[in-house]
């Protein structure tokens, strides 16, 4: 059983403010998360918020701050991160001029929060992306312990939430879903499945994940990489729905819009073992 001292506990939390730094520095900079956070329906951003915490869990679980004993530490670190984040992000929109003390406390909470979400995620991540030579020994042997189906599910689940909330905010994901024709919607998604597939089977990236053994093409293709690329849609389609992108639209073209978020949001399936 490994305990964590003050001093340990203040350095991953110390990496953490640096991963929240680097991972969502581009949406702190971004004019179109600033305002979500304002004008964001509440029951929408409510349960955007729920399911940002269930990711926050599971990300805990898998790569949280420090070498968890159990379920209490994994629900400290997942709050740790998300208040970590929150400050985070509060410095930097407040430095930016982005909130300031004349806005309503319901414009300041609401371009916080919403900001906070990638920010605590990049603090996640940090252990394993930031992390010392010297204290990676046990995390490899710790991920494949918890190796399975569902996890492998999950992890591409968190990689499509992180690389779609990226995009999804930004004008350019409607505009694009409105200049493609319908054929291009279709090739960028069938070049989407192949490109997925290659990054998690074939070009051989450190950390990749090996053929499963015994198992044939159609196997891996459809329970795995088909299986990422649902995910991923659901994600794109969640996200757009959160933020409202799709209000007021035909079906044809929601479903243009998800698949256009779905190409990101799938290299993050892709490469979700690569990061988590």
């Amino acid at each position: 059983m490994l305990t964590r001292t003050n001093r340990e506990y203040a350095r991953e939390l110390a990496r953490g403010a640096a991963g929240a730094i680097l991972f969502a520095f581009p949406l702190m900079m971004t004019m179109e998360m600033w305002w979500m956070g304002f004008y964001l329906e509440p029951v929408r951003f409510l349960l955007f918020l729920l399911v940002s915490f269930a990711l926050l869990f599971g990300l805990s679980y898998f790569s949280g701050f420090g070498e968890d004993e159990g379920w209490p530490d994994v629900i400290l670190d997942a709050l740790s991160g998300f208040a970590l984040g929150a400050a985070i992000s509060a410095f930097f929109l407040a430095v930016f001029g982005v909130i300031t003390l004349e806005m309503p406390l319901r414009e300041i909470v609401g371009k916080v929060a919403l900001v906070a979400v990638p920010s605590a995620i990049g603090a996640m991540l940090s252990r394993k992306q930031l992390q010392s030579s010297s204290g990676s020994g046990g995390d490899k042997a710790e991920t494949e312990a918890k190796s399975s189906y569902p996890a492998e599910l999950f992890l591409m689940f968190g990689g499509a939430v992180f690389v779609a909330f990226n995009v999804a905010p930004t004008d350019e994901v409607e505009l694009i879903s409105h200049m493609m024709t319908w054929w291009q919607v279709l090739m960028l998604a069938a070049v989407t499945l192949v490109i997925q597939h290659a990054l998690v089977y074939s070009v051989e990236f450190a950390g990749q994940e090996s053929w499963p053994e015994g198992r044939r093409f159609a196997f891996v293709f459809f329970g795995f990489t088909v299986a990422g690329y649902g995910v991923a849609l659901l994600v794109s389609l969640y996200v757009t729905w959160t933020f409202g992108r799709l209000d007021g639209l035909a079906l044809h073209e929601v479903a243009n819009m998800v698949i256009v978020l779905g190409f990101p949001a799938a290299l993050g399936a892709a490469t979700a073992r690569l990061v988590i």
